[in-house]
């Protein structure tokens, strides 16, 4: 996983320096999205790995379905991304164009894993608490997991604060076989 990731910083880089240079953050994370869906397909995944397709031919395949204009930044990056056979990278690269358009905006995505649906008064005092630790404004996204038994799991970014029911009996196993 580390080397996909070290392979793909520097594209996301680029990507992400251009589209601020141009001032189409957003564009670029809607393609960027778009484009990561599309590579994702098996159809797509198995004509990426195929050896005998040129860069070219791969490029055009990928321009060709998500519709971009031929002389454009998008289609440039995915020709580059195609001449040196990273368009299986798309995914990763659009990871980490999200995060860094997330720290230049100062604000995180945040996954809340609760075991029951939260209430919106709920959901809003957990926001007011995050907002004041991370020090960015948050973007919340709920789910439930009915197997945490109780409380919530909270993912921003590398941080994983865990207190769910299960993770706490986890360590307490974890504590008496020590």
């Amino acid at each position: 996983m580390a080397e996909l990731t070290t392979l793909a910083r520097p594209y996301a880089k680029a990507a992400f320096a251009y589209a601020q240079g141009q001032s189409q953050l957003a564009d670029w994370a809607n393609q960027l999205e778009t484009a990561s869906g599309v590579v994702a397909q098996p159809k797509i995944a198995q004509l990426l790995g195929d050896p005998a397709k040129t860069p070219a031919q791969l490029s055009s395949v990928l321009i060709e379905v998500l519709a971009v204009d031929t002389n454009g930044g998008f289609a440039n990056f995915f020709k580059v991304l195609a001449d040196n056979r990273r368009l299986a990278l798309l995914p990763t690269i659009q990871a980490q164009f999200n995060q860094l358009k997330a720290n230049l905006e100062a604000s995180v995505d945040v996954e809340v894993v609760s075991a029951f649906d939260l209430s919106d008064d709920q959901t809003q005092s957990l926001v007011a608490v995050l907002k004041g630790k991370l020090e960015k404004d948050i973007n919340v996204h709920t789910r439930t997991d009915s197997s945490l038994i109780g409380g919530v799991v909270i993912r921003a970014g590398d941080l994983v604060i865990d207190g769910s029911v299960r993770g706490r009996l986890n360590k307490l196993a974890e504590a008496m076989n020590s």
